[in-house]
């Protein structure tokens, strides 16, 4: 990661102010810090455009920017935020601002680093995804209470795999765990209607950001 100075810098999609659209903080004023780059390539992704390009911006410019916002609620997501190094140290920096912050990780890289006072929003990738190959199932012990677990589904092979998932793992026992459908693909009357037949102890979760704006970039 390039630097200028002793000062970190990351390469960043863009900083905006909007609702969380998901996770059991869904509908709080947050400030996005959408992070450039992520070595997945789900099916179902739905935001390519911050595969590549970004700017580079020094860790004190994105703070400032943050700051003038004047929300407390902190959102670093991606792309995939962890694979820049400097991601940790803004969570951190973030952290020591008083901010409350949530990372959201695909779960493919290893979550060990994150400040211990950052809730860390972790991906299980389904089949559906086309990345379940690349689960790090060594991040699953290391999840608390503070954490949450998300499995995206698009199908009801993937609902069957998730379920088994919870069990073998005993997901629902080290933190809350959110399935959420693939827009699209899944309509969410048919999870519902699965997780009340199997009386899962999980939350499902809409995307409320889309029920909102639709497909619009940046909320």
């Amino acid at each position: 990661m390039p630097s200028t100075g002793r000062l970190p810098t990351l390469r960043i999609t863009e900083i905006f102010h909007s609702l969380q659209g998901e996770t059991s903080r869904a509908g709080l004023p947050t400030v996005f810090v959408r992070l450039t780059g992520c070595p997945l390539r789900c099916s179902w992704c739905d935001t390519e455009y911050a595969f590549n390009g970004g700017t580079t911006r020094s860790l004190a410019d994105i703070l400032s920017e943050v700051a003038s916002h004047h929300c407390q609620t902190v959102c670093v997501t991606g792309g995939e935020p962890l694979s820049q190094k400097n991601c940790l140290p803004l969570l951190t920096a973030l952290c020591d601002a008083g901010y409350s912050v949530s990372l959201e990780t695909s779960g493919a890289i290893d979550i060990a680093g994150v400040d211990p006072r950052v809730s860390r929003i972790m991906d299980l990738k389904a089949p559906g995804s086309g990345e379940e190959a690349r689960n790090l199932l060594s991040n699953i012990p290391l999840l608390t209470l503070r954490d949450e677990l998300k499995l995206v589904l698009a199908s009801e092979a993937d609902y069957e795999w998730a379920k088994a998932r919870i069990a073998e793992y005993g997901l629902t026992e080290r933190c809350p765990v959110l399935l959420a459908p693939v827009q699209g693909q899944l309509r969410p009357a048919e999870l519902a209607a699965w997780i009340l037949r199997d009386r899962l102890p999980v939350r499902m979760q809409v995307q409320l950001h889309k029920i909102i704006w639709g497909n619009e970039p940046g909320r």
